[in-house]
């Protein structure tokens, strides 16, 4: 074979592989991680340079010196002689606490303001509409001052207090007082019982799917599972000899003025920086979330409603049964997003001095000068919460997909 012929017969291949898109899309892609990791080489050996230049040391050995200083709210054992790490943990703890509370607190006002919007009733239609538009047009830094300097600092002081709830809790200026339950030796046979019931009430909500899927009756699935979470740990509180009880607040009425008001470590305290930042957060975010419980009611065809009402269903079960079930395939993805807002925007507690993990590690930060060590926690930390957050939504989203046969 001639040098002619071998160069006209590799030219076509060498363009076969130019033109090939899985080839340049691996060639692009090797690229752009290479490029990548140099930028992040880069960064970092200029970092450390910078770091030796100005005598700064890194690491994380300084988690393990003592912190110094006190935290208002904390869920774990906390003094001033315990470490930095110590004190991150709990700030992060706290931050977790608000996250949770806060995104409970907004579904659940997210979802009723949202179905009130679509009501018939026009004065209840025309409040939640009121609300929505004010609460989701206001900063949600200036609703946490509300809250904090305007609504929680008109309340009783330290020597007086509001009491509801049978007298069992107790709202002043130094926060929302209430019983706190003590558990004796004896009383994980309640968890042991709880872990059980939820597995037991998991196991025959598939049963229950399964059996109306074959036969069309339906199964009281939520009163049992109720049933079961509450009767199960019950049982086991009784026949444990009861070993949980609660330590009620104790108020001084009488005596010196300075001797007044609640006893220290009588019953649970939630100060009020934790109160405005939850509400402020629940509030602020469910009005976000009341509108997209309304598109979603929304999207769902009218003539599924008709058809509900031609079989007899009433509007609360046809909204419960039909509706829902229907809508939670458009909601559940945006509602993942406020999910997300809200536990980053809990940062926002380090204006009213509540220690989350920002205040708290910030705090840290300008005792040991760990500028980069302190940035970086904060930054594994929420987008560990975020990830986990989305993947759980995620997942909770594939279960309610339309299943194709």
């Amino acid at each position: 074979m001639s040098i002619q012929e071998q160069d006209s017969a590799g030219a076509p291949a060498r363009a076969s592989l130019v033109n090939d898109p899985k080839v340049r899309g691996l060639f692009y892609q090797t690229v752009l991680i290479l490029a990548l990791v140099t930028f992040g080489w880069f960064i970092i050996s200029n970092t450390i340079t910078n770091l030796e230049r100005q005598n700064i040391s890194s690491g994380f050995g300084f988690l393990e010196n003592t912190a110094g200083f006190g935290i208002i709210q904390a869920l774990s054992d906390y003094s001033e002689t315990s470490s930095y790490g110590q004190a991150i943990y709990v700030g992060f703890l706290n931050t977790l606490v608000v996250a949770i509370i806060g995104i409970f607190l907004a579904t659940i006002i997210g979802f009723v303001v949202g179905v009130a919007r679509l009501s018939n009733n026009w004065v209840i239609s025309k409040i939640a509409y009121c609300y929505v538009e004010l609460v989701r047009n206001i900063p949600l830094l200036l609703q946490i001052f509300f809250w904090y300097f305007a609504v929680l600092r008109a309340v009783p002081g330290k020597r007086d207090k509001w009491s509801f709830f049978f007298d069992s809790f107790h709202l002043n200026i130094s926060g929302l007082r209430g019983p706190q339950p003590v558990f004796e030796e004896g009383s994980g046979a309640m968890g042991y019982a709880l872990i059980v019931a939820i597995i037991a009430a998991f196991v025959i909500s598939k049963w229950s799917r399964k059996r109306q899927e074959a036969t069309g009756q339906q199964f009281p699935v939520f009163m049992t599972g109720l049933g079961l979470i509450i009767g199960l740990p019950l049982v086991a509180y009784l026949a444990t000899g009861m070993p949980v009880h609660f330590n009620y607040p104790e108020f001084v009425e009488t005596g010196p003025i300075f001797s007044r008001g609640f006893t220290l470590g009588s019953g649970f305290n939630l100060i009020p920086e934790f109160l405005a930042l939850t509400v402020a957060l629940a509030i602020y975010t469910a009005s976000f979330i009341a509108e997209i419980v309304r598109a979603g009611i929304q999207a769902v065809s009218h003539g599924q409603s008709e058809a509900a009402h031609a079989l007899g269903l009433r509007n609360a079960p046809t909204l419960r049964l039909v509706i829902i079930p229907q809508a939670m395939r458009v909601i559940i993805p945006p509602l993942t997003s406020q999910y997300l807002n809200l536990t980053k925007n809990s940062s926002l507690a380090v204006a009213i001095a509540f220690p989350d993990l920002v205040s708290v590690g910030g705090t840290v930060l300008n005792q040991t000068g760990q500028a980069i060590e302190i940035i970086g926690i904060w930054m594994v930390v929420y987008l560990s919460l975020s990830l986990l957050t989305s993947g759980f939504m995620n997942w909770y989203n594939q279960r309610m997909a339309l299943v194709e046969r």
